[in-house]
């Protein structure tokens, strides 16, 4: 009897014990993980733990096991049957752990994950893992009219003989590739065929302008400094150009429309401050509809298009709206918002500067000027603090003549 007692009383701490022992070590390395993602950590945690496998894809068991199957209360999932010395793939992590690492990985790290296998591939080139990384490095600059140039590319591509047509020298290819080889390790197993990327994917628009292959257009601040160059009219100005990324420098290359006779204009090292996405769908070569002047009153912040003569493209110039001549700036008796002329002020230009100030009609606003003065064309108001920040972050330590 008492012998029974003792076993009876023995018994289940000693299968605990047993049990305990026959769980592989992943086991742990998984709580911790549901441990890592329930509490705020840093990236570099979960890295470290992907790391420290045996390889990219495979977390290495030590201890022997014939068949197992456990069934995880949380997650509602079966892990498939674990052979001797076998090995757990970084697949059969719970959905959301998996989805959480991704979306943590930066665009080097996705990229590279791509190229371990077709299942982890088709998950890491998803536009859901890319739209993020696409706002935050590109969406400053990027705008409508780049997105309509690129799948405009794209449908070309599609059309091969259409393409053989377009561009011969292929100075605007569009790019399609796996995964690029300065970003992925070639000791990680490829597991899957190479196949190119879908050229409609978020991952190969965000490829082809990290690597220059694709030009896009967009805005240039102050083009080019006044008191080196003498073109006192790009000061506080913005114009068109085609924009094309140097990864090297972390800077663009923009090349400039031709100016009536002159060839294109290409200037290197742009930084990332002085570009910006268009805004709005204007060519530089047509007059901007102007919908904004029965609003526009003095100490409003505006852009006007500007440009050299009928031959050049138009710029856009920063201005403000200022008071008319008999008006002595007396806010409790201004009523130049209620005439038909509205003065526009350039502050960067000294008192006795030709292009201190011009003036419109706001009632049957056109391209006014002449060849001396350039030509003033449409007028947008400035209504974003960010715009109007940019702009007197831009402005010059010395009044120009």
């Amino acid at each position: 009897m008492l012998l029974l007692y003792f076993f009876l009383t023995c018994f289940p701490i000693i299968f605990l014990f047993k049990l305990k022992k026959s769980l592989p070590p992943w086991d742990t390395e998984v709580k911790l993980l549901s441990l890592w993602f329930g509490k705020d950590v840093s990236f570099s945690s979960v890295t470290k733990f992907i790391k420290t496998s045996s390889s990219l894809c495979y977390f290495t068991s030590k201890m022997s096991l014939k068949k197992m199957s456990l069934t995880s209360k949380v997650d509602n999932f079966e892990e498939e049957v674990v052979e001797e010395g076998a090995a757990m793939s970084i697949l059969d992590l719970p959905e959301l752990v998996l989805e959480s690492i991704l979306e943590r990985l930066p665009p080097a790290s996705l990229c590279s994950m791509a190229g371990v296998c077709s299942s982890l591939r088709s998950r890491c080139i998803t536009d859901h893992f890319w739209e993020k990384h696409m706002k935050n490095k590109w969406g400053r600059i990027i705008g409508p009219v780049a997105y309509r140039e690129w799948q405009w590319l794209i449908a070309l591509r599609k059309d091969s003989s259409h393409l053989k047509q377009w561009r011969p020298k292929g100075l605007m290819r569009i790019f399609s590739i796996v995964r690029p080889s300065w970003w992925i390790k070639p000791k990680v197993d490829d597991c899957s065929k190479q196949s190119s990327l879908p050229r409609e994917s978020i991952m190969s628009w965000f490829l082809a302008l990290e690597t220059g292959r694709f030009c896009f257009p967009a805005q240039v601040y102050n083009r080019e400094i006044p008191w080196q160059n003498g073109h006192v009219g790009f000061m506080l100005s913005c114009y068109d150009a085609e924009l094309c990324y140097d990864q090297r420098t972390d800077t663009f290359q923009a090349r400039y429309p031709p100016h009536g006779r002159r060839a294109v204009a290409i200037e290197n090292n742009v930084p990332w401050e002085r570009i910006r996405a268009p805004p709005v769908d204007t060519s530089p070569h047509d007059l901007h509809i102007s919908d904004c002047l029965n609003e526009l009153r003095p100490g409003d912040h505006i852009e006007i298009q500007w440009r050299r003569n009928k031959e050049f493209p138009y710029g856009w110039w920063y201005g403000v709206v200022g008071h008319l001549a008999s008006c002595d700036g007396n806010e409790n008796y201004c009523r130049c918002h209620n005439s038909d002329t509205v003065v526009l002020e350039f502050n960067q230009y000294a008192l006795g500067s030709r292009w201190r100030h011009t003036t419109i009609d706001r009632k049957e606003h056109r391209e006014e000027g002449n060849e001396g003065d350039g030509f003033y064309g449409g007028i947008r108001k400035l209504g974003s603090v960010e715009e109007i920040s940019t702009w007197k972050r831009l402005w010059p330590a010395e009044i120009l003549e």
